[in-house]
């Protein structure tokens, strides 16, 4: 699930956002996308299987669940598309099959009509849109001049505003879901190299015999994580990737809680020094007061970009480097840093990986949970004062 705060001014233009928000290019799937008011601004726009959509059984609780997300998302009315692999050539039933003979709407016209029934008492007659392979259409529409009988052609939706704008924030769009945050594994022989650096940072910390030795042991964790993010800061493009001692030792690092806590919070504003007091379970005001950043609608305040920027490419390649056993709270830290951002997407598929390398996993869930039920980070929730300016509307 994704929100966003670009002006949108047609149709065709949320057409072309919708790719960029999802990060990847949808097949066989309906996406909703809420119109705030007052003034329709683009809100959450979610995605669901079409299959699960028209399930016989679990089709109607899904359709439903959706339009829940959108109400709580302030939405006043909404937009539905469907994309399917079907050729829009016969859409027209009547050139398909004799007068008067039944014929089964095509699949996702079907998900659209199931979107627009459980969503007419809340948010009215919503618009519909199909996207095929070759063209799209608005599903009301008659008008073969205006939407022909296989769709208006593709390229029309690739040279819009929205669209430009989109690529000069340096956004892209995976070929599929499977693609959206693929981390490419480091070769072998440095893989084995950080798994023992790993094993043996691990080790100091089950020797620790006195509290103050795994504070310590925790504390140079903490530091450690602290040089890789601002050498990653400073490098920008001239970055390298740490040593597989440091990522072995990070990995390991990560996978106590405490560690993973003032790691998180090493990337929220807020005091310098209370990752300390994490490590010592201290959980007071500041870490409080750190957490509405990510979470409270009047508090909570957009990433800096190249704090994240940083931040993600050293918890990659702790990824790429590490024991695929050890990957969960990694992984999940870039989930929460893909949500904070506004990329529902990605942050949905790297948590779906994290629960996978670590099950059960409580941050992993609890984000999990979030996704599920469509809550977007702070900054981005509905009520919140528009930028100056005004936003656009469809």
């Amino acid at each position: 699930m994704e929100t966003t705060t670009l002006r949108v001014g047609e149709p065709r233009e949320l057409l072309a956002l919708i790719p960029f928000q999802l990060g990847f290019a949808p097949r066989d799937s309906a996406v909703v996308v809420s119109l705030r008011s007052p003034r329709r601004r683009v809100g959450l726009v979610a995605r669901v299987d079409l299959a699960d959509l028209t399930d016989a059984t679990d089709g109607p609780q899904v359709a439903r669940s959706l339009v829940t997300h959108l109400v709580s998302d302030g939405a006043r009315s909404a937009v539905v598309v469907v994309y399917t692999d079907d050729d829009l050539q016969s859409r027209d039933q009547d050139e398909v099959a004799p007068r008067g003979t039944a014929v089964d709407p095509p699949h996702g016209v079907l998900a659209a009509y199931a979107l627009r029934e459980a969503g007419e008492y809340f948010l009215g007659e919503m618009e519909c849109w199909v996207v095929g392979p070759r063209g799209f259409y608005n599903l009301e529409c008659l008008d073969r001049a205006c939407c022909p009988p296989g769709g208006r052609p593709l390229h029309e939706l690739q040279s819009t505003a929205v669209g430009a704008e989109m690529v000069l924030r340096g956004a892209t769009v995976a070929p599929s879901r499977a693609d959206v945050g693929r981390i490419e594994m480091a070769p072998a022989a440095a893989r084995r190299s950080a798994r023992r650096s790993g094993s043996r940072w691990a080790a100091r910390a089950r020797a620790a015999v006195e509290s103050s030795e795994l504070y310590r042991w925790r504390l140079e964790g903490l530091q450690l994580w602290r040089h890789e993010l601002d050498a990653a800061r400073r490098g920008s493009e001239t970055w390298t990737v740490p040593g597989t001692t440091a990522l072995g030792r990070l990995q390991a690092a990560l996978e106590d809680v405490l560690v993973r806590d003032a790691v998180l919070l090493s990337v929220l504003p807020g005091p310098a020094r209370v990752g300390e007091r994490i490590l010592v379970g201290d959980a007071g005001e500041e870490v409080g007061e750190a957490l509405r950043a990510l979470t409270d609608p009047s508090d909570g305040t957009p990433p800096e970009e190249d704090v994240n920027r940083a931040a993600r490419l050293v918890l990659e390649q702790v990824v790429a480097h590490g024991v695929r056993r050890g990957h969960g709270p990694a992984l999940t830290l870039l989930g929460v840093l893909a949500w904070w951002e506004g990329d529902g997407a990605r942050a949905g598929v790297l948590v779906e990986r994290a629960l996978a390398a670590s099950p059960g996993y409580r941050l992993a869930l609890l984000l999990d949970e979030a996704l599920s039920a469509g809550m977007p980070p702070g900054w981005l929730r509905p009520g919140r004062e528009e930028p100056a300016g005004g936003p656009g509307g469809l």
